[in-house]
């Protein structure tokens, strides 16, 4: 890869998402800025090859941008609200041309913090479905392409474009505001982003569906947006909890398949493969959460994921009492079929009677089809000594899974039975 493509594909990475977040705030409007950035890249492509990499590189995009976003406009303006936005660019342009720097149309870091918050904040707003909150979130912040979104989520490429245009139309016409949330909305809307980014993170680590357990690139992309946003609001303990708790399961992905993809167990994971980086830097934000005195929902299951890091020597090393007390009290500030199956599982095997408090859950018909559950029911069983029980249970749980990895191994422990 020759220095420029590879500077171009760090930009990418690196400054789409600011650029991007600073040009809708210039032109209001959300496919304009895409397409005025995708032309900045692409003469990008063809300067940086001639002339040399600038040295502010978003700088230099910002720019490209909005001038590119100033030829679409002269191209399409017959319409008033794009006569208007002409005229706003072309006097940003010429304000920026009258300065020592051409460049220096990057607004200063406090500013283009905003700009990001404001599209962060835009792209998951509660309006929008949660499907086109995690797409907008993933593609204009993530810098995900169309094409990577599609197979990510295991969907076709048309349903992703559609799902993305359904999305920006939404904005438009409901007349989504590109802002930041006022105080009293905030804690709210910031608990619907964090919602949306752990979304993400779950989807790559326990693929519901598809060929693949783990889904790594969607992991990274959470954790990406969980840094920024942590970089962006450092004050917010529950922004801290979740980085904190993307990090501290992600240090386990590369031990959750073997080599040849098949799943394995938190019990037989080889803990050695376990991301040392990963656990150190999970607890060090776990750590300034805490000490921020406000604990929530995020912390408490960063705290429960810590107790597992630090059972290095094994399942038998784990802390399974403080991992159930810790479920507990997630439970009062965040009830959830999932939480509870968790809280019944970690009793359990601390030596209690998980299964008892299983039943009231084995009995909601809305929880029928719901998989985590029969298969939790199936191992508490199996450890119990019902074996007849744990085979009809496990029969559930194979009949509701859609993942081909999590599906196989539900039937190994099936057949293990025997």
């Amino acid at each position: 890869m020759t220095p420029g493509a590879a500077a171009i594909e760090r930009a990418y990475r690196d400054e789409a998402g600011a650029v991007l977040a600073t040009l809708i705030r210039q032109v209001g409007d959300f496919q304009l800025a895409e397409d005025a950035l995708q032309d900045a890249f692409a003469a990008a492509v063809v300067a940086w090859s001639k002339d040399g990499v600038p040295s502010r590189p978003g700088a230099w995009l910002t720019t490209a941008a909005r001038r590119k976003a100033i030829d679409r406009l002269r191209r399409e303006r017959g319409l008033r609200d794009r006569l208007d936005a002409l005229r706003h660019l072309s006097e940003l342009d010429a304000a920026s041309r009258t300065g020592a720097d051409v460049e220096q149309a990057i607004v200063d870091r406090e500013a283009v913090e905003d700009d990001r918050l404001r599209l962060i904040f835009t792209c998951c707003h509660p309006a929008l479905s949660t499907e086109a909150r995690v797409a907008l979130t993933l593609r204009l912040l993530g810098g995900l392409t169309t094409a990577e979104l599609a197979r990510a989520f295991v969907v076709s490429e048309s349903t992703m474009t559609q799902r993305l245009v359904r999305a920006k139309r939404k904005i438009g016409a409901a007349g989504i505001p590109y802002r930041l949330p006022e105080a009293a909305e905030l804690p709210d809307r910031l608990g619907g982003v964090l919602a949306v980014v752990y979304l993400v993170f779950n989807e790559g680590y326990a693929a519901t569906d598809g060929d693949r357990l783990v889904r790594g690139e969607l992991c990274s992309e959470a954790i990406r947006l969980g840094r920024l946003l942590a970089a962006l609001m450092p004050d917010e303990p529950e922004v801290r909890g979740l980085l904190a708790l993307m990090l501290l399961h992600d240090s386990r992905r590369g031990a959750r398949v073997d080599d040849h993809g098949a799943y394995v167990s938190l019990e037989e994971q080889d803990r050695s493969r376990w991301d040392a980086g990963r656990i150190a830097e999970g607890r060090a934000e776990l750590h300034r959460a805490m000490a921020m005195r406000a604990p929530g929902p995020f912390q408490l299951q960063a705290a429960i994921a810590a107790v597992h890091a630090a059972s290095t020597g094994g399942a038998g090393g784990t802390d399974w009492p403080e991992i159930a007390a810790l479920y507990e009290d997630l439970g009062r500030r965040q009830p959830s079929p999932a939480v509870r199956i968790n809280h019944a599982v970690a009793v359990a095997f601390a030596g209690g009677d998980g299964l008892t408090l299983l039943a009231p859950l084995l009995a909601e018909p809305a929880l029928d089809r719901y998989q985590p559950l029969h298969a939790a029911h199936a191992e508490l069983l199996r450890r119990a000594g019902d074996l007849d029980g744990a085979a009809a249970a496990y029969a559930r749980a194979i009949e509701r899974s859609d993942n081909d990895v999590e599906r196989a191994e539900l039937r190994r422990r099936s057949a293990a039975l025997a």
